[in-house]
């Protein structure tokens, strides 16, 4: 996970969090846009995103798990920054056809946040990938087997909906299909042996690390 500049930025951007959640946790879409603007005159719109929103919003998640906060909120929260972000990284509308054919997706999770940055980082980078949305695990897993993917990149904001990865694995398995899994999100960044522990393949800290990840799968394949 990217943690933004150093010097007075990042000092800024410590500052800019907890003023970031008490605007999201009240739902107040007029007081989280002047703080975005404020912390796009320090940061790159990718950069500021990872270090600022996504931190924010795992936060969150997390309260959510302990019963601290609604799903409702989580969802609304998650809306309000999604349509932020649009404005900052719209991804285009395409859905390649090209092999290694690859897919990124939610997996049973109410942010797609952390799926738009990636998606829009590869996308730029020249990756093609197929955007899934948010699914849960069986209309995945029949999607991934139905497309004949070789590669398929999941995020996840909660560990409930890390957890799940290992069902999709399983499944898969189960049906012959064989695919790289990748994965990222907050709770395997919480914890190191987490993807492992799910069964995949790959573990990104940021939205650079999958355009590395799949780039080295398609190089693999081609060997």
């Amino acid at each position: 996970m990217a943690t933004g500049r150093t010097g007075g930025g990042g000092v800024q951007l410590e500052a800019r969090r907890p003023e970031l959640r008490e605007a999201l946790e009240s739902l107040d879409r007029g007081r989280v846009e002047p703080v975005f603007a404020a912390a796009l005159k320090d940061l790159p719109p990718i950069e500021m995103v990872e270090s600022l929103l996504v931190p924010v919003l795992a936060r969150l998640g997390d309260d959510w798990c302990a019963g601290k906060v609604a799903l409702s909120q989580i969802y609304l929260t998650g809306r309000i920054c999604e349509d932020l972000v649009e404005r900052l990284l719209p991804a285009r509308a395409q859905e390649p056809a090209a092999r290694p054919r690859r897919a990124i997706a939610v997996l049973d999770d109410y942010h797609v946040l952390g799926k738009r940055i990636v998606l829009s980082v590869l996308r730029a980078s020249g990756v093609a990938v197929v955007d899934y949305g948010r699914m849960q695990v069986d209309p995945l897993v029949d999607r991934v087997v139905a497309d004949d993917l070789e590669q398929l990149l999941i995020s996840v904001l909660m560990l409930p909906s890390a957890l799940e990865v290992k069902k999709v694995r399983a499944a898969l398995t189960r049906r012959g299909h064989r695919v790289k899994v990748g994965v990222g999100g907050a709770p395997f960044l919480l914890d190191p042996e987490l993807w492992r522990e799910v069964g995949a393949d790959a573990f990104g800290r940021s939205a650079s690390d999958a355009v590395a990840i799949v780039r080295g799968w398609s190089r693999e394949a081609a060997r």
